[in-house]
């Protein structure tokens, strides 16, 4: 009886510090992870990708023990056009029968002031890993949807150099330049559903 009353005390205590951390998944529905480069040296062309998945772990007593795990499905590139896509998924960039996904996988979160957070981690394209950091707005507080879904959102960005992960088709410019910018800049707009 007393083994079983301290167990029932210690499952009490502990009971609250496990609320302090929520998963929650990106919701497809309402999430949009795009991307903007130049072209011609002269406007950006942007895309987005239409799948992906991902998970994030808040922890609310410390937001920096907070994690994010997100794998972009390549071959859903959309640019809208699909000559430029087709193009985009051959081995000149990112050689999506080969590499169908890219992933992030975080490593570290650190409080930038406010609202903001910067989100340190693992990105991998094309089967080569660099460290990159998103800047992060959120994540908000926690409402509930008219279906009764728990949910929070996040605006993030970051710049890469494509050339670092592999992809690097171009062609040089008479006129000088290139048709492809080196810089991508990526935004990710997350709405998060709690597990």
């Amino acid at each position: 009886m007393k083994r079983l009353i301290t167990t029932l005390l210690i499952l009490a205590v502990m009971a609250p510090l496990n609320l302090l951390a929520a998963t929650y998944k990106l919701d497809p529905a309402h999430t949009t992870i795009g991307f903007k480069v130049k072209h011609l040296m002269i406007t950006n062309v942007k895309g987005y990708f239409e799948k992906f998945s991902g998970t994030v772990v808040i922890d609310e007593k410390d937001i920096t023990k907070s994690t994010v795990n997100v794998a972009i499905d390549i071959p859903s590139i959309n640019t809208g056009i699909a000559k430029r896509d087709e193009h985009l998924r051959s081995g000149d960039f990112f050689d999506a029968g080969k590499y169908p996904a890219m992933t992030f996988v975080s490593t570290k979160v650190e409080k930038t002031g406010g609202d903001r957070l910067k989100v340190y981690g693992n990105l991998t394209i094309r089967g080569v890993t660099k460290p990159v950091s998103l800047y992060v707005d959120g994540p908000t507080a926690e409402i509930r949807s008219p279906q009764g879904v728990a949910k929070r959102g996040a605006s993030a960005t970051t710049a890469v150099n494509r050339h670092d992960f592999g992809v690097s088709w171009n062609k040089k410019l008479d006129a000088g330049g290139v048709v492809v910018g080196d810089e991508v800049l990526i935004t990710i707009e997350a709405e998060l559903d709690r597990q």
